[in-house]
């Protein structure tokens, strides 16, 4: 496997101001960010998505983990939107299991939006 980000940002390799972090998760602020609020929780294990042999366990950490983080982001009442990508075609940048926790302002109707080919 090649270098992992977010496995050196885990590893504490490359510096992160975590919003949130226990023993299984680790989550930050994405560096180009979609919403005014635009925090990732990702394993602190690799896992490249959702069908690479995820414990349950592990899911339900990361998925603990969104209401904590929208808490200490301040959009735990005002809403937030919550995205997994999976692969190439959900335009999964990073090869990383990773959750985005989006929120800060009103979101547009709709969840999907495909490219026009």
């Amino acid at each position: 496997m090649e270098t992992c980000i977010f496995c050196d940002i885990a590893a504490g390799t490359i510096a992160a101001t975590f919003v949130y972090h226990d023993e299984d998760v680790i989550a930050f602020d994405d560096v180009a960010p979609q919403a005014p609020v635009h925090t990732l929780i990702v394993p602190r294990a690799h896992h490249e998505h959702l069908g690479d042999r995820v414990s349950d366990r592990l899911l339900g950490a990361l998925f603990a983990a969104v209401p904590r983080v929208a808490e200490a982001k301040g959009i735990a009442h005002s809403g937030y939107r919550t995205i997994v990508n999976c692969g190439p075609d959900a335009n999964q940048t990073v090869p990383h299991l990773h959750i985005h926790v989006l929120g800060g302002r009103p979101m547009a109707h709709g969840m999907v939006c495909f490219v026009d080919e």
